[in-house]
């Protein structure tokens, strides 16, 4: 945010000290545009020391954010607050280094303490917004980020900012129009950035019409980019709505090559044999209840610790959950660096000498993407987090297997693509079983089938609800089973099915609960039917887990293969469906033969035994020997390359 930092007033004759200030200040200036921050700093400390002019001592605190000194910044801004009461750039600075700091809490209650007679500027509301929606006090935030623009209604950062606010609220339709004002007035370099952002919230919100015209602006638009600009991009909404592999990898790379601009990476450390385990490291910012680490506690806890030392960083927050508990103790290392910068996380993976970083976030919210630019270790390996590519010539290997990343499709990879001998998916075998439920504790009918499709609502296309509501028609005695993810979606399913013929009734919605009632809720279902090109992932192997056969579409990219491997791996690629057609066929005859459907649930359930599926202990044992193959290579000296899947027993 750019600030308008006041100029001291201009020396008076005779003055020494105030010309001295005035000659510092003046050297500072010129540091500064350099780029110099931290003798800038200096400069204007030397100034302030001379003359105490608030300007002087406001440059300071202003030069050493931005010399990654924030608790010096912190400490001077409170200082000069307490001499003027009534400084609003003062505490607008305070909160600026609070949030640099990990506070937003602190960095809004800071702006809050502002005197109610000191005047109030643009800076300071967007400040305040910003710190209270960082502190997830999205209330407040978007009443803070309407003064912003009270005071300058055509100002497009707050406009984005409020809109993500709304966003947050689950308020997906309101979000979608504040990120259209922003671009209508212009966001310059963060536009396909927030062009991805508009796609994604019309698609969350189900306005397809819209969804469609703003595709088209956004692949147009990043088309038309030079493709070795470091541009702000949405690397995932392209890797879950768009279904053409060139268009993620393009967006990928654009966002890796910005991410990498911003960062100096540390001195390449090379692979050389050592005596010891080999140390491998998981970058996350989601070690607790999240999916990711529902995937991987157990394989976490089965690791081969006489060969592998593992270390888990974590860059998110603690939620006290028993997964949060159960992953940290899973580990032999956990190391909590959320308060920590990029540069320091990547310096702390630096001196725990990790040889393989997996980078199990991606370009996903939280993205850890700058903490693998600086290069932190020997080999850099993107894994689970992210459904593709991730365009950076900073990361070695994507690990997949034969179905997700087949070989013949490495090109839409920037990575060498490294498969495990079964699904790249990992379970937990240790998960309690859900007890059996009565769908009226949930609010579902007894007596109809029920075809459950709990989709995050952005999965659900005009196309997809086309062919469910086919489904709908041709089995009367179908109902549709679906979540009531944001404070939109219902509504507008509903009218999409009266559009197309579709009663209300044949339309139940489901409330989001905590993972283990979903978990029992789900196992209510018939049958779960996947969505595309994004197909369901977690709640996939979930309904697998829970004895519910999954119809998949598969397709070209990645996001849409992650289904029919799971199926694949459990024995039942007679579930995989290779076009539309296929698909409403194979769900209709499945919905009309209720022996087949009990057939399949009890090859669920005896494969839930038998598969490596939810063996978290034998994925551990695959996936420590693809680590060995990429270790062997590096320190052969050879490059990465792809690694094929070993023979699997």
């Amino acid at each position: 945010m750019a600030l308008n930092l006041p100029n001291p007033a201009p020396p008076q004759a005779g003055n020494a000290a105030h010309e001295r200030a005035r000659r510092s200040w003046l050297a500072g200036q010129s540091l500064a545009e350099r780029g110099d921050w931290p003798n800038a700093a200096d400069k204007f400390d030397q100034a302030f020391r001379s003359h105490a002019d608030q300007a002087y001592g406001l440059a300071a605190t202003h030069a050493l954010i931005c010399a990654g000194q924030p608790a010096a910044a912190a400490s001077r801004a409170t200082a000069l607050r307490q001499q003027h009461p009534a400084l609003a750039l003062a505490y607008t600075l305070e909160s600026h280094a609070l949030l640099e700091l990990g506070r937003p809490g602190d960095a809004a209650d800071c702006l809050l303490a502002l005197p109610a007679n000191a005047p109030r500027d643009r800076a300071h509301w967007q400040s305040l917004g910003m710190a209270l929606q960082r502190a997830q006090r999205h209330d407040e935030a978007i009443g803070a980020f309407m003064q912003a623009l009270a005071l300058k209604m055509d100002d497009a950062v707050v406009h984005f900012y409020l809109g993500m606010s709304f966003k947050d609220k689950g308020m997906k339709s309101e979000a979608a129009e504040c990120v259209r004002t922003a671009l209508l007035i212009g966001l310059d370099a963060s536009e396909l950035s927030a062009r991805s952002q508009l796609v994604f919230l019309e698609r969350e919100a189900c306005r397809w019409a819209a969804a469609d015209v703003e595709m088209i602006k956004l692949l147009a638009a990043l088309r038309a980019a030079p493709g070795d600009r470091a541009v702000e991009t949405g690397p995932f909404v392209h890797a879950v709505l768009g279904d053409d592999p060139h268009d993620l990898l393009k967006a990928a790379r654009l966002y890796a090559l910005r991410v990498a601009s911003f960062v100096t990476p540390l001195p390449r450390r090379a692979a050389h044999a050592h005596d010891g385990r080999l140390r491998i490291a998981y970058l996350s910012a989601d070690f607790h209840q999240h999916a990711t680490s529902q995937l991987m506690a157990q394989m976490l806890e089965s690791h081969d610790r006489s060969r592998f030392e593992v270390t888990l960083i974590s860059a998110g927050p603690d939620d006290a959950s028993p997964m949060r508990q159960r992953i940290a103790a899973g580990s032999e290392h956990f190391e909590d660096l959320s308060r920590l910068k990029p540069p320091a996380i990547a310096q702390r993976i630096r001196e725990l000498k990790i040889d393989i970083l997996i980078d199990a976030k991606g370009a996903t919210y939280g993205t850890l993407m700058p903490v693998t630019a600086h290069r932190a270790a020997p080999l850099q390996v993107s894994w689970l987090g992210f459904p593709g590519t991730s365009g950076a010539n900073y990361v070695d290997y994507f690990i997949g297997d034969r179905v997700v990343t087949p070989l013949a499709l490495a090109s839409h990879y920037s990575e060498k693509i490294a498969q495990m001998p079964h699904c790249y998916q990992p379970n937990d075998s240790q998960r309690l079983r859900p007890l059996a439920s009565d769908r009226a504790e949930w609010g579902a009918p007894a007596d109809k089938l029920l075809l459950c499709a709990f989709h995050q609502s952005y999965k659900i296309s005009a196309e997809v609800f086309d062919h469910w509501c086919s489904i709908l028609e041709r089995v009367p005695n179908a109902v549709l089973w679906l979540l009531r993810w944001n404070t939109n979606v219902q509504d507008t399913l509903l009218a999409a099915a009266k559009a197309r013929g579709i009663a209300a009734e044949r339309l139940l919605f489901a409330p989001l609960l905590p993972h283990d009632e979903h978990m029992r809720r789900l196992g209510c279902a018939d049958l779960y039917l996947d969505a595309w090109p994004c197909n369901a992932h977690t709640t996939a192997g979930e309904a697998l887990w829970v004895g519910v056969p999954v119809v998949t579409l598969t397709g070209e990219i990645f996001a849409q293969r992650v289904a029919a491997s799971l199926l694949e791996t459990l024995g039942l690629p007679q579930l995989i469906c290779h076009d539309r057609e296929h698909y409403v066929n194979e769900v209709i005859a499945l919905a009309n033969d209720p022996a087949r459907r009990a057939d399949l649930r009890q090859q669920i359930e005896t494969q839930r035994s038998a598969s490596t599926l939810f063996d978290g202990a034998r994925f551990a044992r695959d996936i420590e020997a693809l680590y060995e193959r990429m270790w062997a290579r590096a320190v052969a000296g050879l490059p990465p390359e792809h690694l094929p899947a070993a023979i699997a027993d």
